[in-house]
């Protein structure tokens, strides 16, 4: 917000070697106290935001020693859902996500048909080399399923010798499991994992299993890979609060197309959100701002704030925008994860001077 305050201000151009402090929970690529990139523009749209990113990026690694070719490509954020399960996918090796719900549009296995009579959907994926694997293993895959939110896998092994082993293969007629073997590009020696489901908790809970089964596999993940993740969803609906929360911040600037179904369609509604993904980490995600007060506000009453609430909590920057605001954005890059993947360190830690404890000491 004071950046945005900045580009009212009428100082275009802003960047901040910034240190930042966020209650997370510690993990390999996180810290609670890191370092950013923090970048913010006036008079820019998406494509000038990305382009920028790009050139920094092609020098920054190549003194690094890596060369990507540019531009780097796109996925929406409903196209790397569906294909890697993930808004921030490892695109270095297969494992691809399929929809087999016309395979089993008819089908009389009550889990697949119960799925798809709420509007849900069957999703897949070939993990080539493990129909041999043992039932202990494969169980193992369930459970992780299931700890990912899954009320289970179905799983059909077609072992090397040809021999089809799975709790659920008898329920699949012929014809359904000869469309799975083409829709999926089965052989001898491949294990087929479903998950039914909402469309986003099957794409979630297989986007797990697919960064599992790759370690376990021993899929190769040579060199450096780097994408733009875009269109993300303005709002995530909150099933405890039961009201629509913003997907980014509140202050994302929605698709132009869009606004007109802010109120009526909270839920299709895109936005001018991007991340930088790089070998399967976000290193870097901006947005485009609102610059308008009267839809900043209308998007504050779609999260549930009302006016009053509103003018209390963010008064001072709609007080702003109300003077006439330049289109503008900006994105962030995390100095520190970058350079853990351009290191080959496998920890955040290896390469901050002073990482904290557990307990944040």
């Amino acid at each position: 917000l004071f950046k945005q305050l900045l580009m009212v201000g009428g100082i275009e151009r802003y960047y901040q070697i910034a240190r930042c402090f966020r209650d997370e929970d510690l993990r390999a690529d996180r810290q609670p106290e890191f370092t950013q990139v923090d970048i913010e523009m006036s008079f820019v749209e998406q494509d000038d935001v990305l382009q920028m990113m790009e050139d920094v990026m092609r020098e920054v690694l190549h003194e690094a020693g890596v060369d990507v070719p540019m531009p780097l490509r796109r996925l929406t954020y409903a196209e790397a859902m569906e294909r890697y399960g993930s808004d921030r996918p490892d695109t270095r090796f297969g494992l691809e996500l399929a929809d087999v719900s016309d395979v089993f549009g008819a089908s009389e296995f009550k889990v697949f048909a119960g799925a798809l009579a709420a509007g849900g959907a069957i999703k897949a994926l070939n993990a080539k080399g493990a129909g041999d694997w043992s039932r202990g293993r494969i169980d193992a895959l369930n459970q992780a399923a299931i700890d990912a939110g899954a009320k289970g896998l179905a799983w059909v092994a077609f072992t090397g010798t040809g021999e089809v082993k799975s709790p659920v293969s008898k329920f699949f007629t012929d014809d359904e499991m000869a469309a799975l073997k083409a829709t999926l590009a089965v052989e001898p020696g491949d294990l087929v994992c479903m998950v039914a489901d909402t469309r986003p908790l099957a794409n979630e809970v297989l986007g797990a299993l697919r960064l599992r089964l790759a370690d376990e596999l021993e899929l190769p993940r040579e060199g450096h890979e780097l994408l733009w993740v875009v269109d993300f969803p303005m709002f995530k609906f909150d099933d405890e609060e039961k009201r629509w929360a913003a997907n980014h911040h509140p202050f994302t600037r929605p698709f132009d197309e869009h606004v007109d179904m802010l109120e009526s369609d909270p839920g299709a509604v895109l936005s001018y959100a991007y991340d930088l993904v790089m070998d399967g980490f976000e290193i870097g995600g901006g947005t485009l701002r609102m610059h308008d007060p009267d839809t900043q506000k209308r998007v504050l009453r779609v999260i549930g704030l009302s006016d009053e609430e509103a003018s209390t909590q963010f008064g001072f920057l709609l007080e702003a925008l109300s003077f006439g605001a330049p289109p503008h954005g900006g994105i962030a890059l995390g100095l520190d994860r970058l350079v853990m993947l351009l290191s080959g360190a496998s920890s955040i830690r290896d390469v901050i001077a002073f990482p904290k404890t557990s307990s944040g000491g």
